[in-house]
Parts: C-alpha cells; structure tokens; sequence
C-alpha cells in the first residue's frame, strides 16, 4: 500500500492554452528542472484525508457548470523566474469557497492570500528572469485563456500523479 501523499489542486487549461504555456515552459525553464506541464495551482498541498470530500466539491463546482472567465493579464517577476499573472475572478470565487471549506486544513502558504499564475520559467540567476521579463514584457498584450476544468494530484516528491479531473460543462 503506498504512503499517503498531500494533494495538489490546479486548474486544467484547453489544448490550445496548455500547448501555448507548455511552449514557453519548455523554451524557458532549465530542462533538468522541468518535471511538469505549465499548470495553475490553487492549492499546494491538502491532507490525503480528505481526497473524497474534495472530489464531491470539485464536482459540484465544474458539473454542468460554464467555465470561468480568464485571461493571461501580465507578467510576473519571480526574482529567479517568471509568470504570467492570470485573472480569474469566477475561479477565484470558486478557490474562495473550497479554502473556506478546508479553512483548517490549509497550510500557511495556502491559506494567505492567492496570486494566480503560471511559471513559464523558475530557478535561473535574477539577471536572466530580467532579461525574459523585460523581452516578453515589449510584446505583450492580454490574452483570453480557457479554463477546462479542475484537477488532483497526488504529490509524492516527483512529477505528480493524477488524482481526479472535473471538467467544466
């Protein structure tokens, strides 16, 4: 039997976005290591304990439900990286909810506040996070991007293992 593991909640983007951000992922992040996809977490780290109650939640928020409004809004320099800030007001509610559900459960980093985003590009030195922010920054415009639904992982150290996917109607 394995160990239970924490469990990692993030949005799931249509082919097109998750084709796009995983572009800029694969071109910008040190190869050795990027060990996932482009993704958007809402959450870092729930107890296992609670993995049946979470996929009812989810469930409730995707079924039959539209998917939320979003959009690549700007950049965001992450000292050693950089990210796309991505507004979701409709996610954000839903993120809201579920953090009120697991108010006690959530750990620090969880339970402050939420900065969506996602990294195309993390642990290199600051002066070359500079220099993509600033060369990605002179063409940038804000782009819609598609929310398809919500996922689960399990995060056992490495690349996470899928848990459930709730897709949005």
């Amino acid at each position: 039997m394995e160990t239970p593991a924490p469990i990692i909640v993030t949005a799931l983007f249509s082919r097109a976005d998750q084709a796009w951000l995983d572009g800029l992922r694969r071109q910008h992040f040190p190869p050795e290591r990027n060990q996932l996809d482009a993704h958007l977490t809402l959450f870092h780290h729930l107890p296992p304990s609670i993995a049946d109650e979470l996929k009812h939640r989810l469930a409730e928020e995707t079924r039959g439900m539209r998917a939320p409004v979003a959009r690549a809004a700007g950049l965001i320099s992450l000292g050693r990286g950089v990210a796309f800030r991505i507004e979701a007001p409709e996610l954000v509610a839903i993120r809201a909810r579920l953090a009120e559900a697991f108010g006690p459960l959530l750990t620090p980093q969880d339970a402050g506040g939420w900065r969506a985003h996602v990294t195309i590009q993390n642990k290199v030195t600051a002066s070359v996070a500079k220099l993509l922010l600033t060369d990605l920054q002179r063409g940038f415009q804000p782009r819609p991007v598609e929310i398809a639904g919500l996922a689960t992982w399990w995060y056992r150290g490495g690349p996470w293992e899928p848990l459930s996917r709730h897709m949005f109607a």
